[in-house]
């Protein structure tokens, strides 16, 4: 896994988009969950979604995952049509989801050893990854005895280390506490400045959109439909002194306000 190059607008114009999503309904037998969603995320972007609680941004990550399949619309990545079982994504929950019995080593290299890898080539393949997500001096330990930052940090790099072609994280930093949250955004910031990888997020959290993304995607109240899409001019890399510049405060506002309106409009549909 090596870092790549940042995302510009003249690279983003030049290639395809890596993930796109065309008009995308959904429905649960009479339930519809999603109104023709349709958005794409460039190579090397990262792309929040935000929007109410239980309006369908988990529905997006299981089609795209091929738990569930689109009622109708279309998904290309890489500009090809998503297959009924792709392998290019690998999925960050909200939980860790480390298993207490193994040590972080071992817990890191669980998704790789599930794809056929040996145990060997999986630890290789990790071992130069430790320093930079601060697991190094906590190899052997076991989760128990890892703060809340920490898990996430291994839950994280047992994601990317797969190598897949889109991350897609789910609440990543959720069931934090406020002030580490914070931390793990700076942190995850800054790695993820370093590699470019592509992704997808979802999050409730306005401000951890703001501060992390290139672009975000704002969904209505369900039947999910985009309602506005975000571009985020704060300069990269982000310190945590941007979250009281003007513009940070002028998108968290303007994002907040478009959340506000399509929960106004969905009441009086």
């Amino acid at each position: 896994m090596t870092s790549r190059p940042p995302i510009t607008p003249e690279r983003a114009d030049q290639e395809a988009p890596k993930l796109r999503l065309d008009g995308v309904h959904h429905a649960y037998r009479d339930l519809e969950v999603l109104d023709g969603v349709s958005l794409e995320l460039a190579t090397g972007e990262l792309v929040t979604i935000v929007g109410p609680s239980g309006c369908g941004k988990s529905t997006i990550f299981s089609i795209l995952t091929g738990a569930t399949a689109p009622t109708s619309g279309h998904v290309l990545i890489d500009n090809s049509p998503l297959g009924p079982a792709t392998e290019r994504f690998a999925v960050m929950p909200q939980s860790d989801a480390l298993l207490p019995w193994r040590r972080v080593l071992d817990n890191v290299t669980l998704g790789l050893e599930v794809q056929g890898v040996s145990r060997r080539e999986a630890r290789e393949r990790v071992q130069p990854l430790l320093a930079t997500f601060g697991l190094e001096q906590f190899a052997r330990a076991y989760p128990f005895q890892l703060s809340g930052g920490m898990r996430q940090r291994a839950a994280l790099l047992r994601t990317v280390v797969q190598d897949r072609s889109v991350l897609l994280l789910d609440e990543p930093f959720g069931a934090l506490d406020a002030l580490t949250r914070t931390d793990m955004q700076a942190w995850l910031e800054s790695v993820w400045d370093t590699f470019r990888w592509s992704v997808l997020l979802i999050t409730h959290d306005i401000r951890e959109a703001v501060f992390l993304s290139d672009r975000i995607y704002v969904l209505s109240p369900r039947p999910a439909r985009v309602v506005a899409e975000v571009a985020v001019q704060l300069p990269r890399p982000r310190r945590i002194e941007h979250l009281s510049s003007p513009e940070f405060v002028r998108t968290e506002a303007e994002l907040r306000q478009v959340l506000h309106d399509a929960r106004g409009d969905a009441a009086q549909r």
